[in-house]
């Protein structure tokens, strides 16, 4: 509950933050920005070659918690301005879930039995699951690490905008299971066989309401789609990435911490999340790169071959 009240009063904070801010600020401009141009928003157009991440457009931080802001912003507004096509990917997505709903049930109790019988596979198993909590946070440190040290502009950005996605995506998914209420299939209160029930916000966390989604999968597909998508022009960064985070995946569901829905739900909300942020700081650069020179007179004097003049100073930045 203390992790959903933090998330909550961030929430506000930075809701507070862009309300203040004036209607030519960057923050104005990342909101509005949207899909206008297609270098910065088309996830076909995203420019990821290393030359691309420079001084301009390196993330300081101020600018971390500028695009943080609008993008737990778009994160809440995004469905209010979908598209046609875009709710035609939310009616799949649906078609999916519901299939899944109905062999939630058939899929623990085999997976459940498979395990029992294969103690080696349900250590494998355990093993996976951890990266997609406390590993994932020192593996995302390590790329940091090396960012910094061998001075790789692309990497430390990729790796912040991963951090981002991490944050956006843990939000919505507390809330999430604040809201469902789903109990885990490897809590049982009084009965022998867990149900996959939906006992929304009044099912206190205590009795194994915290289900739905998973959260160890979004965390994976959150960070794995910001990498996928910075270094798709290595198509063995994307390939690596989800399937590291699709196996995290299913070792939630080897380890009857969640139903198989829970999972898919997961891997859901971190990949629209993560394409969400990558595309976000697109924009931001693509702002950054086109941004007007402000010019700036001033007066100064000078001392010029034995004599004092005045001198006009014209800057631009």
């Amino acid at each position: 509950m203390s992790k959903c009240i933090i998330i909550g009063l961030f929430l506000l904070f930075i809701g507070q933050v862009t309300q203040a801010q004036k209607a030519d600020t960057l923050i104005k401009k990342l909101d509005s920005l949207k899909q206008t141009h297609k270098d910065s928003a088309s996830g076909k157009k995203i420019n990821v070659n290393a030359t691309a991440y420079n001084e301009q457009t390196k993330i300081t931080v101020p600018a971390y918690f500028v695009l943080l802001g609008t993008d737990f912003t778009q994160e809440v507004t995004g469905p209010f301005h979908s598209t046609k096509k875009t709710w035609g990917k939310v009616a799949g997505f649906a078609v999916i879930e519901g299939g899944l709903f109905l062999v939630d049930k058939p899929v623990q109790h085999y997976v459940t039995n498979l395990m029992g019988r294969n103690p080696n596979l349900k250590g494998l198993s355990h093993y996976v699951t951890n990266f997609g909590a406390d590993y994932e946070i020192y593996t995302l440190a390590a790329f940091g690490v090396y960012g910094w040290v061998f001075k790789n502009q692309k990497m430390k950005t990729t790796t912040l905008l991963a951090t981002q996605s991490y944050l956006v995506a843990g939000a919505v998914e507390a809330l999430t299971k604040l809201v469902t209420g789903r109990q885990r299939p490897n809590y049982v209160i009084t009965e022998t066989d867990p149900r996959p029930m939906f006992r929304g916000p009044a099912f206190s966390v205590k009795h194994g309401s915290t289900s739905f989604p998973s959260g160890h999968t979004t965390a994976a597909f959150a960070a794995a789609t910001v990498f996928a998508q910075e270094y798709k022009d290595r198509l063995w960064v994307p390939i690596l990435s989800y399937s590291a985070a699709s196996l995290i995946g299913l070792s939630r569901i080897t380890e009857n911490a969640h139903w198989a829905s829970d999972v898919f739900a997961g891997a859901a909300l971190g990949y629209v999340t993560g394409l969400q942020v990558v595309r976000n700081y697109h924009r931001y650069a693509y702002l950054k790169n086109h941004t007007t020179p402000v010019a700036r007179i001033s007066w100064d004097v000078q001392f010029n071959y034995d004599h004092i003049e005045p001198a006009l100073i014209l800057a631009f930045r």
